[in-house]
C-alpha cells in the first residue's frame, strides 16, 4: 500500500529528492508554518497516512487516514491535547537533533559563569580595567549535575568529561545501548552505555544529589510531572557557590522560588535560555541580575547551521524503518502522549 506523507517544515531539497525515491511513498509539501493555531484545508489531509509538521492543524480531525506523526522539535507538549493514544496514531519526536548545540550552550555557559564574563564584557565597554579573582576560575575538577540523563544530557557528560569535571546524574535509571529506547543519535557523541557518570541518584535523593553540586543542570522535558520540579526546597538545598542551568523548558524552575534565590543569595547565579514568557517583558527583575544570563531560547534553534540538515536525516531514517515495518526511532509511548 502507497503511504502518503503530508510535510508541513522547510523542505531540505537535497533530503527531499532522497525521501521521494522511497519504495512505496508518495510525498506532498505545502507551505510550512509554525503556527500553532494553523488550519489546513481538509482536503490536503484527507488520505495522508503521515505528518511532518511542527505544530498539527487545529482541524486535526480532517486527518482521516493518520498512522504517525513527526514533530520537528524535541519538545512534544503540542501533541497533548489530540488524544493520539486513544486514535492509534503513533508519533516521534525530534530528540537528537539539537544534542551537539545545546551541550555545547551548557559547556559554554559554565565557563562564562565560572568566570564572570558578563563583568568582563560590561567593564570592556565601559573601558574599565579591572582585575578579580574570579576572572581567572577554573572548572576542572567541579561538579557538574545533570537532571535528565537522555541524549542532551549525555552529550553534555561527554563535553565535561573532556573538561576533567565529575559527572552526577539525577534519572529513575541510565539506561544502555541493550536496555534503552530507540533514539536517534548523531554518531560519535553521547554516552551511548551511560558509563560516564561518577556517581548516579534516583527520585527521593534530591539532597544528596543537589547538596555536592558546582553546576546543575535541566535537561528533562515539560510533563505534568516535572512542572516546578525545581522549588525552594531544590534551590536550597543546592550549596551557595552553585549555578543552575536552564537549556529545557522555563517552567521546570518555579518563578518566585527563583528569584527569591537570586536575591537571598542561596545560589550563585543560573543561566536560562528558557523562559517564563515569550518573549520575556522588559520589566521583568531577571533581566537586571548581574549573575544572570539570559538567551532566548536559541541554544538549539532551527537557525543552526546544521539543524535542518539533521532534522530531514533523522525523518528519512525513519520512514524508511516505517515503509519496513521496523521500530521507530524517538517513539513516544501512550504515557508520555498524555503528558506524564
Amino acid at each position: 500500500m502507497l503511504k502518503h506523507i503530508l510535510i508541513d517544515v522547510v523542505v531540505h531539497e537535497e533530503k527531499l529528492r532522497r525521501l521521494r525515491e522511497i519504495p512505496g511513498v508518495l510525498v506532498e509539501t505545502i507551505e510550512p508554518d509554525e503556527s500553532a493555531a494553523r488550519v489546513l484545508p481538509a482536503a490536503v489531509l484527507q488520505g495522508k497516512h503521515v505528518l511532518f509538521c511542527m505544530y498539527p492543524p487545529v482541524n486535526h480531525e480532517a486527518l482521516d487516514a493518520l498512522e504517525w506523526i513527526q514533530v520537528a522539535s524535541a519538545g512534544y507538549a503540542q501533541l497533548f491535547p489530540l488524544d493520539l493514544p486513544g486514535r492509534g496514531i503513533r508519533a516521534t519526536n525530534s530528540r537528537g537533533n539539537v544534542d551537539v548545540p545545546i551541550a555545547e550552550w551548557n559547556m559554554a555557559m559554565i565557563v562564562n559563569l565560572s568566570r564572570d564574563m558578563k563583568r568582563m564584557v560590561v567593564n570592556q565597554e565601559q573601558k574599565v580595567w579591572e582585575k578579580q579573582p574570579r576572572f581567572s576560575n577554573e572548572i576542572r575538577g567541579r561538579t557538574v549535575g545533570i537532571w535528565g540523563y537522555g541524549c542532551i544530557g549525555r552529550e553534555t557528560a561527554r563535553l565535561a568529561k573532556a573538561y576533567s569535571m565529575k559527572v552526577h546524574v539525577m534519572d529513575r535509571f541510565v539506561y544502555n545501548r541493550s536496555n534503552g529506547p530507540l533514539l536517534y543519535t548523531i554518531p560519535g557523541i553521547g554516552d551511548p552505555d551511560g558509563l560516564l557518570p561518577d556517581k548516579v541518584f534516583q527520585p527521593g535523593q534530591e539532597e544528596a544529589f543537589l547538596g555536592e553540586l558546582d553546576y546543575l543542570i535541566l535537561t528533562l522535558p515539560l510533563t505534568e510531572s516535572s512542572r516546578g520540579i525545581i522549588g525552594e526546597r531544590e534551590l536550597r538545598m543546592l550549596p551557595d557557590h552553585a549555578f543552575v542551568l536552564n537549556p529545557a523548558r522555563g517552567p521546570l524552575i518555579q518563578e518566585q522560588a527563583l528569584l527569591q534565590a537570586l536575591d537571598e543569595g542561596w545560589i550563585a547565579g543560573a543561566a536560562l535560555d528558557t523562559h517564563y514568557y515569550y518573549p520575556m517583558p522588559a520589566g521583568h527583575p531577571l533581566w537586571n541580575y548581574p549573575n544572570v544570563i539570559m538567551t532566548p531560547h536559541i541554544s538549539g534553534s532551527p537557525m543552526g547551521p546544521h539543524f535542518r540538515e539533521r532534522l530531514w536525516e533523522m525523518f528519512i531514517a525513519n520512514v524508511e524503518r516505517y515503509v519496513g515495518g521496523e521500530p521507530l526511532f524517538n517513539e513516544l509511548n501512550a504515557e508520555q502522549l498524555r503528558g506524564q
